[in-house]
């Protein structure tokens, strides 16, 4: 799959959501706003960092935010969805919940890297 493509990149998220047993967003709109996210990143940085986290730009810096990031499989757990609410529980849309808000779990440090080199 070519992850330079929008369909190349839908195409990686449902592979990432079948093999932890996830689910995708179901809203198309915001599904398809963090799909162009995850491509902007792609194109920008040379990797699919995360749609909703600063990114330094620096891989060996942002390898914890490369989609799906490191803190995506405990959100889910802990949430039902990831920080950008992109990957989600199998059952998150029962109890009639569309978005939840997930704390961030990345260090400071990480995310201070990321502001000083924008």
């Amino acid at each position: 799959m070519d992850l330079s493509t929008k369909d190349g990149m839908i195409q990686y998220c449902k592979q990432v959501a079948k093999t932890n047993n996830w689910i995708l967003k179901k809203d198309k709109e915001t599904f398809i706003d963090l799909i162009d996210g995850l491509l902007y990143n792609k194109l920008r940085y040379g990797y699919q960092s995360c749609p909703c986290r600063l990114a330094s730009g620096k891989r060996n810096w942002d390898r914890d935010l490369i989609c799906p990031c490191d803190y995506a499989p405990a959100d889910v757990i802990e949430y039902g969805a990831c920080y950008c609410n992109l990957y989600l529980s199998q059952n998150f849309y029962e109890n009639g919940k569309t978005y939840i808000n997930v704390p961030e779990r990345r260090p400071i440090d990480l995310q201070r890297k990321a502001e000083e080199n924008i």
